[in-house]
């Protein structure tokens, strides 16, 4: 029998069933993780061909990798290909493929653990059946949109006829994936179990195969010729809320693709705009799968993968405020114990609610519930100072409060125990002046909100020591977080690009142009949210902290901000700031109007781009790949623009420097091009 370098195939004599373990590079073991590679997918070409020539009773394919089934295609070669045209051939290479294991003359049955993605979600797909692991950490998704492209290998051919159109194209334009239970509701799976009896359940349903799933009718209809011009115009109205098609054209490009060439990538032609060739071409689909492996990169620096946390098992949180109780929900969460202090049990009563909120949320099961909120721990008197790993300090923005609080704390702390502080703009020389233990004090910082936002900041003193940094990133990886190690300095890296952009939105507005015009520009710019609206929500006063320290002689200091936290109107936690808020929406009296909304997101985003620069040239970040990483993952600047320095590249320095020399005319210093622009 012909072996393969991924994958291995085996009889079993005694039941006639055979069996397909994808195992990528399994020879020398190079690889950890399943991804579809042109060889990969010409290896289980071959493979097909073995098995009609040797047909089984029946077939189950799985992993023999630990981490799951399969993560989708090789991105390293995908970003490798030099033309659209070859981007296309590995496209029909994986057509033909699953064409051929859906065409097998047998039953074919996937089993699942671990994540499966992309193309490991459109081999399942071409399989006649699907069982799935019940474990918390098995997802099946199609996240194609999430890097700029379609699912490309027949998954938005067979997953609409599967579960109906409207489930699959909720799938797939979110990228969203979805646990073992929730894939059997939604009919994408035959059965779920553990994985320990995945061998059992795969001989009772090969020997005896039932009728493959049929849609309810209600799902069914959606695939309707009559319906479907329905469906996908009512997805392009959901899709235009979130996302521009000149921004992101992918998403609309899926709904084309079900809508009016059956999910087949190959039916498109080339000169249409949901054509593999016309997204491969697209700014967007090179800025999204650049962040996506800069995502990787990030991952990569808490540690090798071996799942250790530093150490750290016992984390003691002092402030139960919004950030220090999210925080401290989000370690119980994760799996670590948690100690949470604060002056008296009412402060800290609102934070185990936000909570248990959270774990019923996200982890749904009563028993994982219970069991997180085990791990979350009142603590008024502080005894888990004495005996935690790691104390994160996250109360209020003030260095002489915080190292009054060291003060008091460290000589409690055990030996070895690393003193985090959460502070989001004051320098570490500050802080740790009076410590016993300097080398062990390091930043820590988390972004609000803290179970939504994936970056944290490991800030490095010159006092942290390498340890403790090392330590530090592979905690936030231990917590399912994207470390960025970061030079300590007013603001740190994401902070101090914010700011200005910040700042210049508040100036804008105190000239007289209405708040919701200014986020209209910022979102017309690719941000999320407008400035205005984020000044609430992180909070006035939060802002108004970090603006004051940050703050550079000769720049104007908004005023209208110090007026609302003076009479404690300090955004959406209160119910008013620059906005009103009613049920937690901004109430905006009126829209953008005919303004010309260019000039205003230049002038907000050009000191942002120009503090980009400046940090660069700093070192306070390794390089400027890791600068565009954190402000995306920190802030959630424009992703399809790629961060702030390769929007820089992308538009082109000199005519950035034109625009930023006429504002500098303008408006004074605040606009003058750092130094570093000359070798950006």
């Amino acid at each position: 029998m012909q072996t393969w370098k991924h994958w291995r195939l085996e009889f079993s004599p005694e039941d006639s069933l055979a069996w397909l373990y994808f195992d990528k590079s399994y020879a020398d073991q190079s690889e950890t993780t399943n991804t579809f590679s042109s060889e990969a997918l010409r290896e289980l070409s071959a493979v097909c061909s073995e098995l009609k020539a040797r047909p089984p009773s029946g077939l189950a394919i799985l992993s023999a990798k630990e981490n799951g089934f399969a993560a989708g295609a090789d991105i390293d070669e995908f970003t490798s290909f030099k033309t659209p045209d070859e981007a296309y051939a590995m496209t029909v290479l994986g057509n033909e493929v699953f064409d051929d294991i859906a065409a097998l003359p047998f039953p074919t049955l996937a089993l699942i653990h671990g994540f499966c993605m992309g193309g490991g979600t459109e081999l399942a797909l071409a399989c006649c059946y699907r069982i799935m692991d019940d474990g918390p950490k098995s997802k099946m998704a199609l996240p194609e949109v999430m890097i700029g492209i379609v699912p490309g290998w027949g998954g938005a051919k067979r997953m609409p006829v599967l579960i109906g159109a409207a489930q699959a194209l909720d799938l797939m334009l979110t990228g969203r994936s979805v646990d073992g239970k929730k894939a059997l509701r939604m009919g994408l799976v035959d059965a779920v179990t553990p994985r320990r009896h995945f061998i059992n359940a795969a001989k009772t349903l090969l020997h005896k195969p039932p009728a493959p799933h049929q849609p309810a009718f209600k799902d069914a209809i959606t695939n309707w010729p009559v319906i479907r011009g329905i469906i996908a115009s009512q997805s392009r109205k959901q899709v235009a809320k979130r996302a521009r098609q000149d921004h992101y054209p992918a998403p609309y490009a899926i709904i084309d693709l079900w809508e009016n060439f059956g999910g087949d990538p190959r039916q498109v032609p080339r000169e249409s705009p949901s054509s593999l060739f016309s997204l491969a071409a697209h700014p967007t689909t090179a800025n999204l799968i650049r962040i996506f492996k800069l995502q990787d990169r990030m991952k990569a620096l808490g540690g090798d993968g071996s799942g250790k946390s530093g150490g750290i098992q016992h984390v003691h949180v002092i402030g139960a405020g919004v950030m220090g109780g999210d925080i401290a929900a989000w370690c119980a969460m994760r799996g670590l114990k948690v100690t949470l202090q604060d002056l008296e049990h009412a402060r800290i009563a609102p934070a185990i609610a936000r909570a248990a909120a959270l774990y019923k949320k996200r982890l749904k099961l009563p028993h994982l519930v219970q069991a997180a909120m085990d791990r979350l721990i009142p603590d008024v008197a502080g005894n888990g100072v004495a005996h935690c790993d790691l104390v994160i300090e996250a109360i209020v923005e003030n260095a002489d409060i915080k190292k009054t609080l060291y003060a008091a704390i460290e000589p409690r702390m055990r030996l070895g125990a690393i003193l985090a502080s959460n502070t989001s703009s004051i320098p570490l020389h500050e802080l740790s002046v009076g410590l016993m233990r300097p080398e062990c004090l390091v930043g820590i910082h988390f972004f609000n909100p803290v179970a939504q936002m994936m970056l944290v900041e490991i800030v490095e003193g010159a006092q942290t020591s390498a340890e403790v940094m090392k330590r530090a990133q592979a905690f936030v990886k231990k917590i399912d977080k994207l470390p960025l190690p970061v030079k300590s300095a007013p603001g740190f890296l994401v902070n101090r690009i914010l700011t200005p952009y910040m700042t210049e939105a508040q100036i804008m507005l105190e000239e007289g142009i209405p708040a919701e015009t200014i986020d209209a520009a910022a979102k017309e710019f690719g941000m999320p949210m407008g400035p205005i609206e984020l000044a609430d929500v992180v909070g006035l006063d939060v802002g108004l902290a970090v603006g004051t320290e940050l703050h550079k002689p000769g720049n104007p200091q908004p005023k209208k901000i110090q007026e609302l936290v003076a009479a404690k109107k300090l955004g959406k936690k209160s119910g008013e700031g620059f906005y009103n808020w009613i049920d937690g929406k901004a109430q905006k009296s009126h829209g953008s109007g005919t303004v010309d909304l260019a000039p205003l997101w230049m002038r907000m985003t050009l000191p942002a781009v120009n503090e980009a620069v400046a940090c660069v040239r700093e070192g306070i970040v390794a390089d400027a790949d890791l600068c565009d990483a954190g402000v995306i993952f920190g802030t959630g600047f424009a992703p399809h623009r790629g961060g702030p320095v390769q929007y820089l590249r992308s538009v082109g320095k000199e005519k950035l420097l034109a625009e930023m020399k006429v504002l500098e005319e303008k408006y004074g210093q605040r606009f003058t091009a750092d130094t570093g622009w000359a070798t950006i």
